[in-house]
């Protein structure tokens, strides 16, 4: 990080903050808001610098970034359920259950799973892996992952 910026952000941050907790009526929303435009202004630091006023710079972009919120374009939207809850990590015997139920999907199933969320490779490297289209990859990767929720919901039903 630009040293200059460092100091200027340091000193500047408690009014920013206070006024981006003014447009926004929120702590946390206006702690959000001020570190994005302060992310957004490191990126251009050095042109801003050369203006008269930074400060001026961040300020407006603060303002943009609530306007924008108020219109959904980052703001988080709760929800009343959870897609899924919160699982406990796994166990030695929770490892051996995934992999023997990976070993009964297809083999494409198997492989873009494995590819996917083993060896953490793109939708669009697996597609150059298989020889497939990125969108075999998607529709193959939905139907291993709901028979494999499947299988564990039956699992846990039978306990």
């Amino acid at each position: 990080m630009d040293g200059e910026f460092r100091e200027w952000a340091t000193a500047r941050l408690p009014a920013l903050l206070r006024y981006a907790h003014v447009l926004t009526g929120d702590r946390h929303q206006a702690e959000d808001v001020v570190q994005t435009a302060m992310a957004r202004t490191l990126t251009v630091w050095p042109r801003v610098q050369r203006k008269d006023n930074p400060e001026a710079y961040v300020r407006q972009a603060i303002v943009r970034l609530v306007i924008n919120g108020r219109r959904g374009a980052w703001r988080e939207r709760l929800t009343g359920v959870v897609p899924e809850p919160a699982a406990e990590p796994p166990g030695p015997e929770d490892r051996l259950a995934m992999w023997a139920a990976l070993a009964e999907l297809p083999p494409r199933q198997r492989a873009v799973v494995v590819l996917r969320y083993y060896e953490d490779l793109s939708e669009a490297r697996i597609a150059e892996v298989l020889g497939c289209s990125p969108g075999t990859v998607k529709s193959q990767a939905a139907k291993a992952l709901a028979r494999l929720r499947t299988h564990f919901a039956t699992m846990e039903v039978s306990e």
